[in-house]
């Protein structure tokens, strides 16, 4: 049974190892003693994570908001709860679609009477570790794929989620066995030996540089590994689009959990002449729909460390010249509840921190441009973005841009909506990640798409057995002049 990890400095590490290997052997001891569950074992893990969900909504919510200080109730319903919900709705109402054995061709010359299927079977044991911008989403949806498959799950929460990892951690035992799913809290050296163990997959969430390390860990057991990173996600505003629309779009998503978002808008180009039209139109949305940082509809920065790395981006780039712009009109950041206004930074500069590194908060550097090709040089230079913002209407600039500029996802005339789509594949590529997960794709990732050949009870290869003659010289003369 899951317990939260109480350890004392001299040997927390060692029990902290056997504890999860212990939980490790119970789940795979009982996937080998159920290697394939049905479908209805599968459809009954699915709804009871539904109904964990479902029948603790409220303490959920509380429990984020307490971990961040203030989260928006809203915002945490939204994102945690109802796309979770419907999530695991999706894949129940797809499974047995999913697990369907799949008919593959033959070569009837070679194999007269066989035939090929492949068949997706459980991989087993899952690791998850999961970050703290969306601890229930980012735990559950992976679940829901790895139930769906058939496997069963260990999860290792986030430091900064403490609250809610003690509250998992309680509620689990109530909805499934410890052989079917158990959560972790993180002490402080959970992660590392976490990421050590040899699960037959591990799916992280998180930084590229803990992502390095992550994948570092499960190379020593060629654990395959699932890599959800983040990076510097460009939007682009052509010169046809509504500004007052692009705004209204792009401040909602920039915005959203005071711009914790692994797929938000990090940076922006605004046609040259547009710059102020942006500006202008950004103070009004913002005047209107987050007139006061306070409330506690705008969500806190998760911690005292991650509020000072963003104060810092932010006199970085005023030292190196950039026009920092307070879109709540004077209202300052509250250092005491960890809320920082929303800012536009204006002549920003790639020596600036803020277009070096993930931004992670409530900040957009605008950058002007020509024209389209000026857009995708300076993406292209970068690391390869988890996601691509377009607002255009011309049907052939937008092709243009997907086309020339590669992310792990796009969304285009709007932003952040992608990952909500769940018969869309979601993953990043490069350096925002590896793999996906969301639909059918989050099946396969967590299955093994076995292939089989069957045999039939007459073999055409035992007249291709040496030594060779000439009834095999014939045969494969034959099948030569067949195929060319």
């Amino acid at each position: 049974m899951s317990t939260v990890l109480k350890h004392s400095p001299d040997n927390s590490q060692d029990l902290t190892i056997t504890e999860l290997g212990a939980c490790l052997q119970r789940q795979r001891s009982a996937y080998h003693a159920d290697p394939v569950p049905a479908l209805e074992q599968r459809k009954k893990d699915l709804l009871a994570l539904k109904n964990m969900l479902a029948d603790n909504r409220e303490i959920i919510v509380d429990a984020i908001n307490a971990d961040y200080g203030n989260r928006s109730r809203h915002e945490s319903l939204l994102t945690e709860i109802i796309m979770v919900l419907d999530g695991i709705n999706f894949a129940a109402k797809h499974l047995k679609k999913w697990m369907r054995t799949q008919r593959r061709e033959i070569e009837f010359t070679l194999y007269p009477g066989a035939k090929n299927r492949v068949i997706p079977q459980p991989l087993g044991v899952i690791g998850v570790i999961v970050p703290w911008n969306f601890p229930i989403q980012l735990a559950f949806t992976p679940l829901t794929y790895i139930f769906a498959a058939g496997n069963r799950a260990m999860v290792k929460m986030s430091e900064n989620s403490r609250h809610l990892s003690r509250l998992l951690i309680r509620l689990v035992p109530d909805y499934f066995p410890a052989e079917k799913l158990c959560f972790f809290e993180e002490t402080g050296n959970v992660g590392i030996q976490f990421s050590q163990l040899p699960f037959d997959h591990l799916f992280f969430t998180g930084s590229g540089a803990t992502g390095k390390a992550v994948m570092a860990s499960a190379a020593k057991n060629l654990t395959p590994v699932t890599l959800e990173l983040g990076g510097k996600s460009p939007a682009v505003i052509g010169p046809d689009y509504p500004m007052n629309k692009a705004v209204e779009r792009i401040m909602f998503a920039k915005l959203f959990n005071a711009g914790q978002v692994c797929v938000n808008v990090d940076y922006l180009f605004v046609s040259e002449g547009r710059v102020d039209e942006f500006v202008a139109a950004s103070k009004a949305w913002v005047s209107k729909h987050c007139p006061d940082i306070n409330s506690p509809d705008y969500t806190s920065i998760i911690d005292q460390r991650s509020y000072e790395r963003l104060n810092e981006a932010l006199a970085d780039a005023k030292s190196r010249g950039a026009t920092l712009i307070n879109l709540t009109e004077g209202q300052e950041s509250n250092p005491g509840m960890h809320k920082m206004a929303p800012h536009l930074v204006l002549n920003a500069s790639d020596d600036m921190i803020l277009l070096q590194r993930e931004i992670f908060g409530p900040i957009l550097p605008v950058i002007p441009y020509k024209d389209q090709h000026q857009v995708c040089e300076y993406v292209n230079q970068r690391d390869r973005p988890l996601a691509f913002y377009p607002f255009t209407n011309d049907r052939r600039l937008q092709t243009f841009y997907l086309e020339h500029v590669m992310s792990g996802g796009a969304c285009v005339n709007d932003a952040l909506l992608h990952p909500g789509q769940h018969d869309l594949p979601f993953g990043g590529v490069g350096a925002s990640g590896m793999g996906h997960y969301h639909g059918y794709e989050g099946f396969v990732t967590f299955s093994k798409l076995r292939p089989v050949f069957y045999q039939a009870s007459f073999s055409a290869m035992k007249f291709l057995a040496p030594p060779y003659g000439k009834r095999a010289t014939s045969m494969l003369n034959m099948i030569l002049k067949r195929k060319l």
